[in-house]
């Protein structure tokens, strides 16, 4: 099968984790980049990317790479494509643009429209029609990075960022992408864990995000098996008998996971967080696995049956509360209620200010 050219994005410094994760997949030739991390694979792992890569934001493929030192350099280079076998005049596209360190180009709304042009040129030259664009839901999206003088042209086979798995409500503001719960997750080692049987607690757990995601890492659940689009499903050169089968295997692997999921509990006090938490695992499927209930960080305690495991939470950082005295005193009661009830318990705890760390009077293994 035709090997192809694959870039997963990421967050900044969690570089490693994706290519761990690309690795496990099958992935070769595994180059970690700034914000990103290289691979070549066949179309069968192009599509398990998309599916499976918890802390990826998106998966693009590489269709050219050219040198760019005028806004003609642009439009040739792109136009270098045979885009008829990507997409029919009937269909629609979008395309991304961002540019870094050419003088040429560094307006990305213009670098966007000089794509763009140049694929509906060379459509209307060869078919007397052009295709339309759809920024929502286009039947490709192309994107384009211009950094110095080289661009890198791929199509986004994402469509959107990965991070939205398809069970968060909208109006729900959270302060966590799933892609970064997911990293923080994996980097605590919460998969050896669970498979250890160990429990997983979020004791202010907000609207579920960490709870989710620990959930289908436990229960080899594919993140984006939810999803109902992605950038490559209108592409001219899908494979759909393929896809179809790799999301059959990923319901199977579903329905086994969840017959072995381990404990797994979140807290919050604020009633409205506990019920976009239940709306959240309602929507994921999970009602009947992750258990939810109001409680203060005084009131928070492990249940007797409950095998020690990871407490993993995102505690207010003093803006949240709009008062950082307060804030103060929370960590520093989360810490000796730690350090009273949770004996043999690990904690991975996201803290947006230092100085609260030191407040809860527990040395950390690993600062990252």
């Amino acid at each position: 099968m035709t090997q192809y050219q694959l870039f997963a994005t990421t967050p900044k410094a969690m570089e490693g984790i994706l290519a761990n994760e690309i690795s496990a997949l099958g992935g070769q030739e595994i180059h970690q980049k700034l914000a990103g991390v290289a691979f070549q694979g066949d179309l069968a792992m192009a599509y398990r990317a998309c599916l499976w890569l918890r802390t990826a934001s998106r998966v693009l493929l590489l269709l050219g790479s050219f040198e760019v030192n005028s806004q003609q350099d642009l439009y040739d280079g792109v136009q270098r494509i045979d885009w008829s076998k990507h997409l029919d005049v009937d269909d629609s596209l979008a395309v991304s643009f961002s540019s870094k360190n050419n003088p040429a180009i560094d307006n990305t709304h213009f670098g966007a429209l000089r794509v763009k042009d140049a694929i509906v040129d060379q459509m209307r030259a060869k078919f007397g029609n052009r295709p339309n664009v759809d920024t929502a839901y286009p039947s490709i999206r192309v994107n384009v990075y211009l950094h110095n003088e080289i661009a890198q042209l791929s199509l986004d086979l994402s469509g959107e960022s990965s991070h939205k798995r398809g069970y968060r409500d909208i109006n729900i503001a959270a302060p966590l992408k799933e892609n970064l719960a997911a990293a923080i997750l994996l980097r605590a080692g919460w998969p050896e864990i669970a498979r250890q049987g160990g429990s997983l607690l979020d004791p202010m757990c907000g609207s579920g995000t960490l709870l989710v995601e620990g959930a289908l890492i436990a229960g080899d659940i594919a993140p984006g098996l939810q999803r109902d689009y992605y950038g490559f499903l209108g592409w001219k050169q899908h494979d759909a008998a393929l896809w179809q089968n790799i999301l059959e295997d990923a319901r199977r692997r579903r329905e086994m996971g969840l017959a072995k999921l381990p404990v797994i509990v979140g807290f919050d006090q604020d009633r409205s967080s506990v019920n976009a938490a239940l709306q959240h695992i309602e929507n994921v499927g999970l009602s009947d696995k992750i258990h939810i209930e109001k409680r203060t960080i005084a009131d928070a305690s492990a249940a007797a049956s409950w095998p020690p495991g990871l407490i993993v939470c995102n505690p207010p950082y003093g803006e949240r509360l709009g008062d950082e005295e307060q804030a103060g005193m929370l960590y520093r009661e989360f810490g000796a209620v730690l350090k009273q009830r949770f004996t043999g318990w690990q904690a991975a705890i996201i803290i947006g200010n230092p100085e609260l760390g030191f407040r809860l009077g527990i040395r950390s293994h690993k600062p990252i």
